[in-house]
């Protein structure tokens, strides 16, 4: 390879580093909600550069549409995908089931299993981040607020405390720090930029992929 590329190649890897850091700092609060914003604190808080970096609100395309994850935290230790629910109430939760059941004031609520809902995300990281082995990447789902699990937490579902514990407990080097370094400048040239309009357009992503999902559950049905 030539000299001057060898040159290229490296500079294109600090601007993609730098940029990385830049949008973690300065990044549009707006677009976090309350539960985002606390696991956003306590993470950076506790686990900081340069062993690890954190990545907020990522929209990412797929061939079907796009996906948006709440967190990723890329660290020698591995890549924590995080996906953030602030509830309350008693929530009713099983891993293998679709929907999980929330009642607030006595009333009953379903949301989408958000282990399933993760799933996505991880195989988006996967696919980007195709050069490391497919353990290094993590799933963890956390319920910030006042919510109870009523039933078993399933496995790889924690709280605002208990995900910190579980971070700090990966103490094995499994990813050297160039190229963790390489991982966020390759996750920050993939995502797309953070607008309301990006927003829009995932919105848009998951209403195509909802109507979809009817019709083929319709065809089967028939």
């Amino acid at each position: 390879m030539p000299f001057n590329l060898y040159i290229f190649l490296g500079l294109a890897l600090v601007v993609s580093y730098a940029l990385g850091h830049y949008h973690a700092r300065y990044r549009t609060h707006s677009f976090q909600n309350r539960g985002e914003a606390l696991i956003s604190r306590a993470i950076q808080l506790n686990f900081p550069s340069p062993n690890y970096h954190l990545f907020n609100h990522i929209t990412m395309q797929l061939v079907d549409g796009t996906t948006q994850i709440d967190h990723i935290l890329v660290s020698r230790f591995g890549i924590f995908v995080i996906e953030t629910k602030d509830y309350s109430g008693w929530i009713f939760a099983n891993a293998k089931q679709a929907t999980w059941t929330q009642v607030l004031f006595g009333k009953k609520f379903k949301f989408q299993n958000p282990i399933f809902q993760n799933h996505r995300h991880i195989e988006a990281i996967k696919k980007s981040l195709d050069f490391l082995p497919p353990s290094t990447v993590k799933s963890l789902v956390v319920f910030t607020g006042e919510a109870k699990f009523k039933t078993e937490m399933p496995s790889g579902v924690f709280t605002a405390e208990t995900v910190l514990e579980y971070i700090r407990s990966h103490t094995e080097e499994v990813i050297s720090l160039n190229r963790m370094q390489f991982c966020v400048g390759r996750i920050e040239t993939e995502r797309l930029a953070i607008t309301g309009q990006t927003d829009l357009d995932h919105l848009a992503s998951l209403n195509r992929r909802y109507i979809e999902k009817l019709k083929l559950d319709r065809q089967n049905l028939q």
